[in-house]
């Protein structure tokens, strides 16, 4: 018998057609369908949907209830908290008189998204940056950008590790410096 390079619930469904990379772990009650793409060492907890066509990187975490849906991208290290929802139709109908429009996400590498986020389609969620719990996210997210509220707004920036810089962008936590030049933050060399 044909042992899976990853770990599969046996309540989880994985589509025949579905890629799951090695070391990932699909817990009970997730739905991966035919034509999903889920990279390694990730970890799908209960409940959660991956479409069609939809993209998880690497070291990904999609904790219990998150929906991915076609044409989102979530690239390495991404973190998603619990009932994240993903949208991919700015006008959405049940009865269609006209062609449906897929609008596309990308949530860029280490970027974390905190509990019941709701990430309207058609935008980029930058490099490293933080989504507060609850927040409604309407417009792009820059690079270690942190937003939060309804509509989400900017609040600061985030270290690599997650923790908010200071004023003069200073991480304490780990003590790193970044820099802050035409509106895009770097790391300090």
């Amino acid at each position: 018998m044909f042992k899976k390079p990853y770990f599969q619930h046996k309540n989880a469904l994985v589509g025949e057609k579905a890629t799951v990379g090695a070391h990932t772990r699909v817990w009970a009650f997730a739905n991966i369908q035919d034509g999903a793409v889920v990279g390694e060492h990730c970890n799908i907890c209960d409940g959660c949907f991956i479409e069609k066509n939809a993209v998880v990187g690497d070291h990904v975490i999609l904790k219990n209830g998150v929906n991915v849906f076609e044409g989102v991208t979530l690239e390495d290290d991404v973190f998603c908290g619990a009932n994240t929802a993903f949208t991919n139709d700015r006008h959405p109908r049940a009865v269609r008189r006209d062609p449906w429009v897929l609008e596309k996400t990308l949530v860029k590498k280490g970027a974390s998204i905190g509990s019941n986020a709701v990430i309207l389609c058609g935008l980029t969620i930058g490099q490293y940056a933080v989504v507060g719990a609850g927040a409604v996210v309407t417009k792009n997210v820059a690079d270690h950008e942190i937003v939060a509220g309804n509509p989400a707004r900017p609040l600061g920036y985030a270290c690599h590790c997650g923790r908010k810089l200071s004023a003069d962008y200073y991480c304490a936590a780990c003590r790193k410096q970044f820099l802050l030049f035409d509106n895009k933050i770097s790391l300090k060399k």
